[in-house]
């Protein structure tokens, strides 16, 4: 049962991540580093502080008691992760969303979910569990089914261009691969900002946090990623002069500052329910974040099936993108298997 908690709740994180870029398309007379600062700031800044006060006990006492070094390591790859989150962002601008997506998600999935118990010394143990094969095979499975949807939504953006007469000027797969794959590499240091943040959680955990205990370590992480955040949204203020827009009174500004609460809150979904789903998994919980990632991937797909995204495509763009989530389902469950069996013959 905890198994499957753990994989209902990164269920429920993953949907809430796939659903924080609507609200976008309601904000008016907003340059982009506007929303994306007022969003960030309830996501990484406002929620992670006022939830782990809600959730752990003793807050000031742990934070009293928890190592320097934890606190610290766990901020600056925060902040690594912040970068990340902004190279996403801009090489969206050069190979468009689903490349970005395919690339940089892919790459994160499995960087993210190996690369710290590579790191730690404990992979090569860890690997020769029972059900381990099915976790690696999950984790290939679900890089391969991102790759895919990629191809099927790159598919659907020449459609829409050549539909539309024109394609995007910007367009630069020589400028966006590096920063697919530095979006890809830094975004999984999200999980290092986590495994850093270890001696704090357990420190909440004995104050009684319970499957709450790693809220306490997003105060970090989470702080780390708005500060690189707010560097980069305050330099693109300054060079464009749109610092005013937060206080000007048009008639959207009501609406805006609301879209990016609801966005602010979407995206925090994906952290708090990140940090449940990861207690559950037991012994292969290193896998929680190639588990998050696809996910996020596979629920992201379904939200634009939903919204009427794909209902344009031709009869061959839909059968890649079927293929696609047939594939990361099968990920799913492989991951899912693989955690079953550590659990059970532990």
């Amino acid at each position: 049962m905890s198994l499957l908690n753990g994989i209902f709740f990164h269920s429920v994180g993953a949907a809430g991540a796939s659903l924080c870029y609507t609200p976008e398309k309601k904000v008016k007379s907003w340059s982009w580093q506007t929303y994306w600062l007022a969003q960030a700031a309830i996501c990484w800044l406002v929620l992670p502080i006022l939830v782990a006060w809600i959730t752990i006990p003793d807050l000031a006492i742990v934070l009293q008691e928890a190592p320097k070094a934890a606190m610290l390591s766990s901020f600056v790859y925060g902040m690594l992760y912040g970068i990340g989150g902004t190279a996403f962002g801009m090489s969206i601008r050069y190979v468009g969303y689903s490349l970005t997506y395919a690339i940089a998600v892919g790459i994160s999935c499995v960087v993210g979910t190996l690369l710290p118990p590579i790191m730690n010394g404990t992979l090569s143990t860890t690997l020769q569990g029972v059900g381990a094969n099915y976790i690696i095979s999950g984790i290939a499975m679900g890089a391969l089914g991102i790759v895919v949807c990629g191809i099927a939504g790159r598919k659907k953006e020449k459609l829409m261009e050549t539909e539309g007469g024109k394609s995007s000027s910007h367009f630069s797969f020589a400028k966006g691969l590096p920063l697919c794959i530095l979006a890809g590499i830094l975004s999984a240091f999200y999980g290092f900002a986590i495994a850093e943040g270890a001696p704090i959680v357990e420190i909440a955990a004995a104050h009684g946090a319970a499957d709450f205990k790693t809220n306490v370590v997003y105060i970090f992480s989470n702080t780390g990623a708005f500060v690189t955040t707010l560097l980069y949204c305050l330099y693109l203020h300054i060079k464009e002069n749109t610092l005013t827009e937060y206080m000007k009174v048009p008639k959207s500004l009501g609406t805006n500052y609301l879209m990016a609460i609801i966005t602010g809150v979407l995206w925090y979904f994906q952290f708090f329910f990140y940090g449940l789903g990861h207690v559950n998994l037991g012994k292969y919980e290193f896998s929680s974040w190639a588990i998050h990632m696809i996910l996020l991937v596979l629920f992201s797909v379904l939200t634009g099936v939903v919204l009427k995204e794909w209902k344009m495509c031709t009869r061959s763009i839909l059968q890649i993108l079927a293929l696609a989530i047939t594939i990361l389902i099968a990920a799913v469950l492989l991951l899912t298997f693989g955690n079953y069996l550590g659990i059970s013959k532990v």
